[in-house]
């Protein structure tokens, strides 16, 4: 059974923790820099000695998951380079999508392995099910040493490992947060013009959600091409020039509609939307 200490008590650290927990691997230690915020991910896991301490807790383990913010990497990467601590033999693991394992530098140094391990998952909340990792993707890029064991907790995880070179992880990161974080932010813009018309979050969500559950549902079915439905890709300008005007007491709206809808057409053109359409459509979203 193998150590794993966590430095990072949030959403992501606690789902990874629960996760190793019920496989055979032993949570040591959870760190947090807000000793309740790591008292309660213990309790959560069921296991681990929480403490405020990364360069304790790390100690404690074999395997280390740094699962802290971006711009906290690097700094507690340092805080541990310089704590005098031996650091041979053991494995480090950040869980940046955008940074490289370079960031761990300091570690590397100390004699260290280290690779970056990032889930291709949202984490809405600390308690979520183990079963969250299966199927999904793990983006890995490090070391030889680190990346041969993260591809063993991959396997472990029920995920599938997606190897990436440091220099492609900056778009890499880009298409996650645009897939995830943007679906979200379109979702919020569309029940915002159903409030306009009376309609609560709630309501408007049991419209929207089956809309959005089905063509995600094509897209997987099919390809992202197939699954295109809608104005523009029927090329009816007479719909399209009608959201426009609908939109345009909220120019923000407006503009995201327009340049989205130029996206979309390079989609219709691939549909062999006739060139006369294209124009058409491509003048009326960019209010010529």
């Amino acid at each position: 059974m193998r150590k794993v200490s966590i430095i990072g008590a949030g959403r992501l650290g606690t789902s990874l923790g629960s996760a190793l927990a019920r496989q055979d691997y032993k949570i040591t230690a959870i760190a947090d820099r807000i000793l309740a915020q790591a008292r309660e991910s213990s309790m959560i896991i069921g296991q681990g000695k929480a403490c405020r301490d990364s360069a304790l807790a790390a100690k404690q383990g074999e395997i280390i998951f740094l699962c802290v913010p971006d711009e906290e990497i690097r700094k507690v990467a340092r805080e541990l380079g310089r704590s005098g601590l031996d650091w041979r033999g053991k494995i480090f693991f950040h869980s940046s999508g955008l940074l490289s394992s370079e960031i761990l530098g300091p570690l590397k140094a100390g004699g260290a392995s280290v690779a970056s391990f990032h889930p291709i998952q949202s984490f809405s909340q600390k308690k979520t099910q183990a079963s969250v990792f299966k199927g999904i993707y793990i983006g890995l890029e490090g070391d030889k040493q680190a990346l041969s064991l993260a591809k063993k907790i991959v396997s472990t995880l029920g995920s599938r490992a997606l190897l990436l070179h440091p220099e492609h992880k900056p778009l890499y990161h880009a298409a996650c947060s645009i897939a995830s974080n943007f679906l979200v932010i379109l979702l919020d813009i569309a029940w915002r013009l159903f409030k306009q018309i009376g309609f609560k979050e709630e309501k408007a969500l049991s419209v929207l959600l089956p809309l959005v559950e089905g063509t995600l549902h094509n897209v997987k079915q099919f390809n992202i091409d197939a699954s295109l439905t809608g104005p523009i890709i029927r090329g009816d300008t007479k719909s399209v020039e009608q959201h426009l005007k609908a939109l345009k007491k909220f120019p923000l709206l407006h503009e995201i509609y327009s340049k989205l809808g130029s996206q979309a057409l390079l989609t219709a053109k691939r549909r062999k939307l006739s060139s006369r359409k294209i124009k058409a459509l491509k003048k009326l979203l960019e209010g010529k």
